[in-house]
């Protein structure tokens, strides 16, 4: 009997809300019922909430990894813009399933090699992307007004110190304060510009009194703490537009690919931003900016711009315990070491990590000599790279994915227990603890089942 798998999307979660993904999945699963085709509950693709404008997809990544397997006969989609939106994407995406055996059929439209459909194929996938065009430009048209007009907050979470009105949380007439993190927030501005503490130093003191950072966690990392220290918020006034999106071209660790994200931010100069409207100040005028003079000091005295010793491996060891990128440190005067990060000074999680020191000398000298011996054998280089085209080393990719899912799936745990917390504790109603525990279970729910996807993927394809 012919294999078939399904493919549904939808992009906002709204649709998922309101069931349009089922909609699909029940016309792919009647559909293979009536041509007598096997459908597996493990070759049910969806992905939820997730644009059609981007490729980056985990069940649209499983869809090809279990094509690539040469386990499919046909692919069954609603429609070509449920693939893509991109008209180009479409055709590539097409292109690269049935190169694998697997035949694309879209239910809307069934497409043939006959040239009339594939002209209309054409022509949907660029109505499809102009549609989404439209869509977008509109939308940033419609924010950028409403932002000038001080009627839409920037940010869909309140910084920390702040609460927003729950039925109303763009709204900047119902931002008020939270007298509990506001005194946290004064009080590292104080011990930052007036006491003179290092953000280090202030991970320490916040982590020394119990107090949990805004993510939940029991440590406070220096990031979070300088945006803190940056934020304008703080002196009375939300601004938008103070970053712009740009493609990444560094890694936080020489284990983490480059761009594992999909941009990063930038900050745009002053003269830029949007002022949306004025809020309850935190902290005074003269504190902030002593605190900002001081950020610019330290970042120009930092350690990482000291260049006295070197060391071959800059940036390019990573602890194999944790993942982070380790730093040159040299002990003594004469004894260099590459030393995790997290060695010490506490992660998020309050764990550090017990890794031990690296000799650097030692360490440099074994990667130096495995360098040449590469270079006198470029044979090794060609097999190495045919490895990689011929998928060897996807298994790694899977399972970085599968971290990503997990670490997922406990961040919507974390987030569940904080709102069953707050409701105990009588900060949200009752209307409003329950449907977001129903939003949150629905994203945990979806996430569950890729994770039980890409377990079930990897277990077939391990070698035996």
């Amino acid at each position: 009997m012919p294999i078939a798998a399904a493919y549904a999307r939808v992009s906002t979660q709204r649709q998922t809300d309101s069931q349009s993904i089922e909609s699909q999945l029940e016309r792919l699963r009647a559909h293979a019922d009536a041509q007598h085709w096997e459908l597996p509950a493990d070759y049910v693709f969806r992905d939820d909430g997730y644009s059609g404008a981007s490729l980056q997809r985990p069940a649209l990544d499983h869809l090809r990894d279990a094509a690539a397997s040469a386990q499919l006969d046909h692919i069954l989609i609603t429609a070509p813009d449920r693939l893509a939106r991109n008209y180009v994407h479409q055709v590539l995406l097409v292109e690269e399933l049935e190169r694998h055996g697997a035949a694309v059929e879209f239910l809307d439209r069934p497409m043939s090699q006959d040239p009339h459909d594939q002209l209309l194929l054409q022509i949907r996938g660029a109505v499809a992307e102009y549609e989404r065009v439209l869509i977008v430009e509109r939308t940033r048209r419609g924010r950028l007004r409403k932002l000038q007009a001080g009627t839409l907050l920037p940010w869909t979470k309140p910084p920390y110190g702040y609460r927003v009105d729950p039925d109303h949380p763009r709204d900047p007439t119902g931002v008020r304060i939270d007298e509990a993190e506001a005194m946290v927030v004064r009080a590292i501005f104080r011990w930052y510009a007036e006491d003179g503490l290092s953000l280090y130093g202030l991970g320490q003191q916040l982590e020394r009194l119990g107090i949990a950072s805004p993510a939940g966690c029991p440590a406070w990392c220096p990031a979070t703490l300088c945006h803190v220290l940056t934020n304008p918020t703080y002196i009375g006034q939300v601004f938008a537009n103070r970053t712009r999106s740009r493609a990444l071209t560094t890694r936080r660790s020489a284990l983490a690919p480059v761009g594992r994200h999909s941009c990063g931010k930038s900050r745009r100069e002053p003269g830029e931003w949007i002022a949306v409207a004025p809020v309850p100040a935190l902290v005074s005028s003269t504190q902030f900016e002593k605190a900002a003079e001081r950020l610019v000091y330290n970042r120009q005295m930092a350690r990482r711009n000291n260049r006295a010793h070197d060391y071959l491996l800059r940036g390019l060891v990573s602890c194999g315990h944790c993942r982070y990128a380790c730093v040159g440190r040299c002990q003594q005067g004469h004894y260099d070491y590459y030393v995790c990060r997290t060695t010490t000074r506490l992660r998020a999680t309050g764990v550090r990590c017990p890794a031990r020191f690296i000799p650097a000398t030692a360490l440099d000298d074994l990667v130096w000599r495995d360098l040449c011996q590469l270079l006198e054998t470029p044979e090794m280089i060609a097999q190495a790279m045919e490895r990689a085209r011929g998928g060897h080393w996807l298994p790694q990719e899977r399972q970085a994915r599968q971290t990503n899912l997990m670490h997922g799936l406990a961040a919507l745990e974390q987030r569940i227990e904080r709102l069953t917390e707050a409701y105990l504790a009588g900060i949200v109603s009752l209307e409003e603890y329950t449907r977001r525990r129903r939003d949150a279970e629905a994203r945990l729910a979806a996430l569950a089942r890729q994770e039980q996807d890409l377990t079930a993927e990897i277990e077939r394809n391990r070698p035996i």
